[in-house]
């Protein structure tokens, strides 16, 4: 099911009063959760932006409720919401928002062991490749060359694919989205709530001050990262391996537009040679390979 930009709910979860920067990608994504679940949701967050872009108390910039938990424990605190649900007989889902530190890294064992549970939460990973929050270090999420404050030369290793460690464990649902395609994500976050077991849904969140790009270039940025194939739209659900419109077309790597086009936009790229760019290039089409394998070999609803 498809939906358009003026069919999505109006009601507004993310109001003024929030402390995010400039052009936040992750706040847009956020807006995008209310609209698909609004009092439906309660989101537990670990340490990260998220966690302080709500606004000072007694205020807050989010209208959902909310319960700040320590950096590893976020999969695990859902988990007992989602249990305390079951047992009440209450409709509602546990979702966590958590950023890639908090997943990727510091939280993965929590998040790996709720999977393996197969606990009933949906768990969104909103991607913005770095510990922003503390100064813009590197996560096992960033990507290769990337410069941040711990990788000053660029980083070394390439970006860990957390989307499909999840469903190697073999959930019911695991997705990718990005915040240049609201009615995607919002479709995804609506069929993870239909879903009985563990969901969980990768979402490029581009960071304007840790990518150095100008804010008003967020929603570029995550477009070019789809249209050049950094970023691949799929989704697993129950077995069904499928892209998503628009990598569909960009399974085609003649229709991709340069990896350069993307690079150039940010600062954190601004010292990459042409090796690099080179390694880039490689980096992208051996995801490519590996997602149309698993497409080829798991069956298509």
């Amino acid at each position: 099911m498809s939906f358009r930009i003026d069919q999505l709910p109006k009601k507004k979860y993310v109001v003024p009063g929030n402390a995010a920067c400039a052009g936040c990608g992750m706040m847009i994504g956020w807006k995008i959760l209310g609209m698909a679940l609004g009092e439906e949701a309660v989101l537990t967050i670990p340490a990260s932006c998220a966690a302080v872009v709500q606004g000072l108390s007694p205020k807050s910039g989010v209208a959902m409720p909310i319960l700040n938990v320590p950096f590893a424990s976020a999969a695990a605190v859902a988990t007992g919401i989602a249990e305390a649900y079951r047992s009440l007989g209450v409709k509602g889902h546990a979702v966590v928002w958590a950023g890639d530190g908090g997943t990727s890294d510091i939280g993965f064992a929590t998040l790996s062991g709720a999977a393996e549970r197969n606990s009933n939460i949906i768990y969104i990973m909103y991607d913005n490749e770095a510990y922003m929050n503390t100064g813009i270090q590197r996560s096992s999420s960033t990507p290769l060359a990337a410069w941040t404050t711990t990788t000053p030369m660029g980083k070394r290793e390439r970006k860990k694919d957390v989307a499909l460690l999840m469903a190697m464990h073999g959930v019911p649902y695991v997705a990718t989205a990005s915040i240049a395609y609201p009615q995607d994500f919002y479709r995804k976050l609506k069929r993870a709530a239909e879903v009985e077991g563990f969901k969980f849904i990768h979402l490029h969140t581009p960071c304007p001050p840790g990518w150095r790009f100008d804010p008003a270039k967020t929603v570029e940025v995550a477009r070019l990262a789809v249209e050049t194939g950094v970023w691949i739209l799929w989704e697993y659900d129950h077995g069904h391996f499928r892209l998503n419109p628009p990598s569909t077309t960009y399974a085609d790597k003649a229709k991709r537009r340069p990896l350069i086009e993307y690079l150039k936009l940010q600062g954190r790229f601004a010292h990459v040679t042409e090796e690099q760019v080179k390694a880039l290039e490689e980096d992208v089409e051996a995801r490519w390979r590996s997602i149309l394998a698993l497409a080829k070999a798991f069956p298509q609803s």
